[in-house]
């Protein structure tokens, strides 16, 4: 490789992403590849601002706040794409938790086309496969609530939000071709099929 393969993991809160990240970096290293670890909200210096506006945009919700969320988030991943995934390894595999699919699930306002656009107009590096995380809006909202911390999101309040939520993903899912890996059964079960995505673009076992 030329650069280093660039892999981001979305999806709704709760849908175990987390979890599904760490079992597919073991997984990857037992096959001895080079995995970066990356997640954008940590990777991103202008994080506390954008959450502020945010949290504003949560008050008073309007296209323009939430427009100007977008915005944000799109200069914040070009910011990324120049200084942080340039550093990585070139024979590396990079797995991001979170990228700019996330936002067809937790933006409500503007249409994800309109997202995508902002993206690309930044010149917000595509993931070299798109990996959206999913369960049943009732799985995911069950498994939040047995969580110490709860569903962890600041926009998130209700189960009628989070079906909402994931039926958006999906339909994103649907109509960009990203991977679907549907994590309603074992851990074990869905790192097989997203190791078997990456070696698919990876060439392993190609004739």
């Amino acid at each position: 490789m030329n650069r280093a393969l660039f892999i981001s993991l979305d999806g709704p809160k709760g849908t175990g992403k987390t979890t599904l990240l760490e079992a597919v970096t073991a997984a990857l290293r037992r096959d001895q590849q080079k995995v970066i670890r990356l997640c954008e909200k940590k990777s991103d210096p202008f994080r506390g601002e954008t959450m502020a506006l945010v949290n504003t945009l949560v008050r008073n919700p309007s296209r323009e706040l939430e427009l100007a969320v977008c915005r944000r988030l799109a200069d914040s991943r070009a910011w990324i794409t120049e200084h942080v995934l340039p550093r990585q390894p070139a024979d590396s595999i990079i797995l991001i938790d979170r990228w700019y699919p996330s936002d067809a699930a937790f933006r409500r306002i503007v249409p994800f086309a309109e997202i995508l656009q902002l993206n690309c107009a930044r010149n917000v590096r595509v993931p070299d496969l798109h990996v959206g995380v999913v369960t049943a809006a009732q799985v995911s909202w069950a498994r939040a609530a047995a969580r110490s911390r709860g569903l962890g999101s600041t926009l998130m309040h209700t189960l009628e939000e989070q079906v909402a939520c994931t039926q958006a993903f999906e339909r994103a899912v649907a109509a960009h071709g990203w991977v679907l890996c549907r994590n309603e059964g074992t851990v074990e079960e869905a790192t097989q099929q997203v190791v078997s995505r990456i070696h698919e673009v990876l060439g392993v076992g190609s004739s």
